[in-house]
């Protein structure tokens, strides 16, 4: 019987969760899976809301299961929320499908009804009437769309506050179940049109396999279960390579690059690393060739760069003002990091001759190449001060210089193809000043804010 099954399922899955501890709001259509899950949830004590979207999509089919749905809060005496969204405006105006709109449309307003509705002493969840014929459609859409091993475990029961406690049960004893107990429900004539991506698999793909594979949808299901485990060890596995290749710091991340291209699966490695970051899986080729590309050379997200420096790769945000390694291209005028404000200007000597001073550097712009990286100062650092023509470690120069430990925390430097060409706000590189032979001049000025 459906209900003890679901009882027991729902003891498995969601083991804490009872009915004296949490309230409910089901997500009905009107269909018959949300119908049965309502009668489910209803028979099993819990106390409960139920949500409905109106899409107004299908005119007067909309309005109907509106009605309809109005009428389940009379039959079960609860409180019945609608919404109504102008789904073709918002799609239209965010690019997107009719089927991703409504989506995201539903799923906005569902955490904004969990947040509203407060009982004491319980937590709310929104549940849905997902069911195991949707997960094998879930699955192989996935599958086809590319979507890695994350894709194949289809849809999970628990996704922090949203549970789907109906995904053990096929769309056949659903049906058996509305049946036996005399159950109304409404059909939306959309689920008869193959133009929607789901429907599609439902309505063809999985009966033609079905004729080859009478048992697809039993194996598809135990896949979905293998795929969890499969998951469960690569998730194990890429946290131990990120360990022992990702060394946090502030809100960067640093990482090796020879250990890193001694990695395998590198490819594999190499996403599980950045697609936190907001890059894209084709931008994993473009880390790979970065591996041997020239010091300075980087790819950028919508939100960070990755930056290869000497044998690192440096993780950055592009919110200067937050990062601790930040590139300076040749059209970059005015620079924002967490010890002030640098700006450059590009100059001729022919009508000046600009100066250098502990706040403007006065470079000679013929002997540097772009990218330049500014950064904060670490131990091993080295350069020409100027008016020199040996090195010194910046350990020493600060000495020289009498800086605190506090002043050293906060020195930057602008290095340029692994040297230092300025140690902002004390000296530049002898190997970079103005000479007699300059005709142009990069001038970068620093203003501090700290």
């Amino acid at each position: 019987m459906l209900l003890e099954r679901f009882q027991q399922n729902w003891k498995e899955q969601f083991i804490h969760l009872s009915p004296s501890n949490c309230t409910l709001i089901i997500a009905v259509s009107g269909g018959v899976d949300s119908i049965v899950l309502t009668d489910l949830i209803a028979r099993s004590g819990f106390d409960f809301a139920i949500a409905h979207c109106n899409f107004k999509l299908r005119g007067a089919e909309s309005e109907r299961d509106e009605a309809f749905v109005k009428s389940l809060g009379k039959k079960y005496s609860k409180e019945v929320f609608v919404k109504y969204f102008d789904t073709t405006e918002y799609a239209a105006a965010n690019k997107l499908s009719i089927q991703e709109a409504a989506r995201n449309l539903r799923y906005s307003w569902f955490q904004q009804l969990i947040t509203a509705i407060h009982k004491p002493q319980t937590t709310n969840f929104l549940v849905t009437a997902h069911h195991a014929n949707d997960n094998i459609e879930t699955l192989l859409i996935n599958f086809f769309r590319g979507t890695g091993i994350s894709g194949l475990h289809g849809i999970l029961p628990k996704q922090n506050n949203i549970i789907r406690p109906l995904l053990f049960a096929k769309r056949e004893e659903i049906e058996v179940y509305a049946k036996q107990n005399n159950l109304t429900w409404v059909e939306d004539s959309s689920n008869a049109s193959d133009k929607y991506t789901r429907n599609l698999f439902r309505l063809q793909i999985i009966p033609a396999i079905k004729e080859v594979y009478p048992n697809v949808e039993d194996n598809l299901l135990h896949n979905i279960e293998r795929f969890k485990e499969t998951e469960i060890l690569y998730q194990q596995s890429i946290e131990l390579h990120k360990k022992k290749l990702i060394e946090q710091k502030g809100n960067e991340i640093h990482i090796p690059i020879l250990k890193l291209q001694k990695s395998a699966p590198l490819h594999s490695i190499v996403w599980e690393i950045i697609k936190g970051f907001a890059f894209t899986a084709p931008q994993v080729d473009e880390v790979k060739k970065l591996l041997i590309a020239d010091n300075g050379s980087y790819i950028a997200s919508p939100s960070h760069r990755i930056i290869k420096n000497r044998n690192w790769f440096i993780v950055a945000p592009l919110q200067t003002e937050t990062a601790q390694n930040i590139l300076i291209e040749n059209h970059d005028r005015k620079i924002v990091f967490e010890n002030g404000i640098l700006a450059l200007e590009l100059l001729s000597t022919t009508n000046c001759k600009p100066q250098t001073t502990n706040s403007v550097a006065s470079l000679d712009a013929d002997e540097i190449k772009f990218p330049l990286l500014l950064r904060k100062w670490k131990q091993g650092d080295y350069f020409y001060p100027l008016g020199m023509q040996k090195k010194k470690k910046l350990g020493k120069f600060f000495i020289d210089q009498k800086l605190s430990k506090t002043d050293k925390e906060k020195v930057w430097v602008l290095e340029m193809d692994k040297k230092i060409i300025w140690v902002i706000g004390y000296r530049i590189d002898d190997r970079f000043k103005i000479t007699n032979g300059t005709k142009n001049v990069l001038q970068v000025s620093y203003k501090k804010t700290v």
